[in-house]
């Protein structure tokens, strides 16, 4: 219960992304986003105090790794307690019973005359049970039986939901998630420039064809990946049909706007030439920051906006970094801004270059995976729903029957649950009265 409750509070509570833990700066980052979120409600006090507590980062928090196994440990020892008495329940067979067992007063007793134990044999191997049989004192036993071995199926249920825990546990630790942002053209590693065996993916172009009315039909990115120069994989991927190569699998997620622009200095020469992706937003608009190359200290800040006369085009806020805060942060001072039209060329007061403005493209957003917890949880998944499906579908059934040397037979019916038994030990009986000899002439 501890665990569901926490559970409903991390999906409730935003959780930092995975990329927040990659370096400190994208830590500081992130909790800045979560600040802006939660500080005017609570207050940046509280925040502090529930990112201490790890609330932001629950599912990756210590303390819910020790309860997930402290979970797995009450399993796995209730599950250990119950093998032994589940084995002898299956393994054990009583053939012989005693006689109060097989007073009919009881329910689902049944007793008649005039049945041989053949005929209780052929009854009950008609209703595909196995038989074992006794005799003592001239009395005569039979057991029958179908799906002996069921009870042990709570072992395959209980299993799969060990195996959902130790995946979850498995990702948690050893798993990737990142989100990459491509422009049409550009490559990116998937991990930390270094890393073993490094992955590099590249966008040959993202679409979002739309039907006569507007509407988007489709999100598509043609991709590629490579590793060490080497094409492993291309695929045009669209939600819900990922690119999986060397471990990884790559979703289509979403797509932000990436003005194409050229940059040139006073003489004409280019100081940048390609799009931009506007990775953030301001009151609802899209925006970005780029540094502009071969200019010191200089930066663009870009407002996706509308001129008065509806214009569609980039509003560009310059700015130069003057020095540092004490906490790191840099101290700006604005420049001149101005906007530029799709196909314009336009500039500020402020600095020597100017910026023309080629298009305004679309960037995609993929989410690179790396679970190595997902095997586990197929095989979890398996096992949970091979156990349920035993469980349910073939509860175990047990006759037994005395056959006395007077020739009464009493015979006694028993099943698990989720199965309809008085009907099948109702047939069984019919099968019996059936094959009942008639009593032999007096006199």
């Amino acid at each position: 219960m501890i665990l569901v409750i926490i559970g409903l509070v991390g999906m409730t509570v935003a959780q930092l992304p995975s990329f927040a833990f990659r370096t400190p700066a994208d830590y500081i980052a992130q909790m800045e986003v979560i600040h802006a979120k939660y500080d005017p409600a609570i207050g940046a006090g509280a925040v502090a105090i529930l990112e201490r507590l790890q609330i932001f980062n629950i599912f990756t928090a210590w303390w819910f790794s020790a309860l997930l196994v402290l979970l797995v440990t009450s399993i796995i020892v209730c599950t250990l307690n119950r093998t032994p008495k589940l084995w002898r329940t299956s393994a054990e067979i009583r053939v012989v019973q005693p006689d109060p067992f097989y007073n009919p007063i009881l329910p689902d007793r049944a007793a008649l005359s005039g049945v041989d134990v053949e005929a209780i044999r052929i009854a009950l191997r008609r209703s595909h049970f196995h038989i074992r049989e006794a005799e003592v004192d001239g009395t005569h036993y039979l057991y029958g039986y179908r799906h002996r071995w069921t009870k042990l199926a709570t072992l395959i249920s209980h299993l799969g939901l060990i195996l959902f825990l130790v995946a979850a546990a498995v990702t948690s630790r050893f798993g990737f998630e990142s989100g990459i942002l491509l422009t049409n053209g550009e490559s990116q590693p998937v991990t930390a420039i270094g890393s073993k065996d490094l992955l590099v993916v590249k966008s040959f172009g993202f679409t979002d064809p739309t039907a006569a009315d507007g509407t988007v039909l489709d999100y598509t990115t043609d991709l590629a990946v490579y590793r060490d120069g080497e094409l492993l994989a291309r695929k045009v991927i669209r939600v819900n049909d990922p690119l999986s190569v060397a471990g990884f699998t790559f979703h289509q997620n979403g797509f932000r706007p990436a003005p194409d622009i050229v940059i040139r200095d006073a003489h004409g020469q280019p100081l940048w030439d390609g799009p931009v992706a506007l990775d953030d937003s301001v009151a609802g608009s899209p925006h970005g920051v780029m540094s502009v190359p071969g200019e010191n200290n200089i930066g663009l800040e870009m407002l996706l906006s509308k001129a008065k006369d509806g214009t569609t085009g980039i509003l560009f806020l310059p700015y130069r970094a003057t020095g540092l805060n004490p906490d790191g942060t840099p101290i700006t001072e604005s420049l001149t801004p101005f906007f530029v039209p799709v196909g314009g060329v336009a500039g500020s007061a402020d600095t020597d270059f100017y910026v023309q403005l080629l298009d305004i493209q679309n960037a995609t957003i993929l989410v690179a995976k790396e679970d190595p917890g997902q095997g586990i949880v197929w095989f979890a998944f398996l096992s949970l729903i091979t156990g349920l499906l035993i469980t349910f579908y073939l509860p175990r059934r047990r006759i037994w029957a005395r056959l006395d040397p007077s020739g009464e037979l009493r015979i006694v019916g028993r099943s698990d649950r989720y199965v309809d038994f008085r009907r099948e030990f109702g047939r069984l009986l019919d099968d019996l009265v059936a094959a009942r000899q008639p009593p032999a002439p007096v006199g």
